[in-house]
């Protein structure tokens, strides 16, 4: 059964219970038992499952069901970087890449592969907490130490062009995207425009359809890339 099948009546990005269940695939057992003391039930997690490769995500998936991937990106027989891209072309649950590796390029192929966002390994305890919420809320994490050089390393690899936003947008699409680019949420994104969430969410719909993007990962590559917001 692939992936896609797995989903049934669950389907990923979309949280039911209070807990985030999230499945860790990293090829060093140490690491792993790292986020697991990290990612603790009273806080809000429940690790699903454990992979040593990305080649065991998609059995893994199917079995665990969880509700975000935490994945290392230089693993032996298959990169953390094509297991995110058979995630996301078989509608899969979320990846938040995770790497030692302050490589640009290479976080950068993660986005393309499909990634909801990454952060690095020395980055602090609460910050990855912070990052795997937003990413099971459906929302995208860049780590700020990075993001401004990976974007650049995004930018520099060939892409369709999309257009002017400004061509293709409304004024509140232009203020929801440059509010989702800054890392805002989705309610305080109706906290800042006043408005109700669910206004807030048909705008992300149309944002997405209008501009072809998949994810809140790409609309903030293309909020940075078309000057709709500026690295600070």
């Amino acid at each position: 059964m692939g992936l896609r099948a797995a989903c049934g009546e669950r389907c990923y990005g979309v949280m039911t219970d209070t807990e985030v269940a999230v499945l860790l695939v990293d090829d060093q057992e140490l690491v792993r038992t790292g986020l697991r003391r990290i990612l603790r039930r009273k806080d809000g997690f429940s690790i699903v499952g454990e992979c040593a490769d990305g080649s065991e995500v998609a059995a893994a998936v199917t079995q665990a069901r969880p509700d975000v991937v935490i994945m290392d990106l230089r693993m032996k027989q298959m990169s953390g970087i094509e297991a995110i891209r058979l995630l996301h072309a078989a509608e899969g649950p979320p990846a938040l890449a995770l790497t030692t590796f302050d490589d640009d390029e290479l976080l950068s192929g993660a986005l393309r592969a499909g990634a909801a966002g990454f952060i690095l390994k020395d980055s602090p305890a609460e910050e990855l907490v912070r990052a795997v919420h937003a990413v099971a809320r459906g929302e995208a994490y860049l780590d700020p130490s990075v993001t401004s050089r990976v974007l650049s390393a995004y930018r520099r690899a060939p892409a369709a062009s999309t257009g002017a936003a400004e061509e293709k947008l409304t004024v509140r699409e232009l203020d929801v995207l440059a509010l989702i680019a800054s890392g805002a949420n989705n309610s305080e994104i109706a906290e800042q425009l006043v408005i109700s969430e669910v206004t807030v969410k048909s705008h992300i719909g149309r944002i997405f359809v209008k501009l072809d993007l998949r994810d809140r990962a790409a609309a903030i590559v293309y909020a940075y890339d078309h000057g709709i917001v500026t690295p600070k």
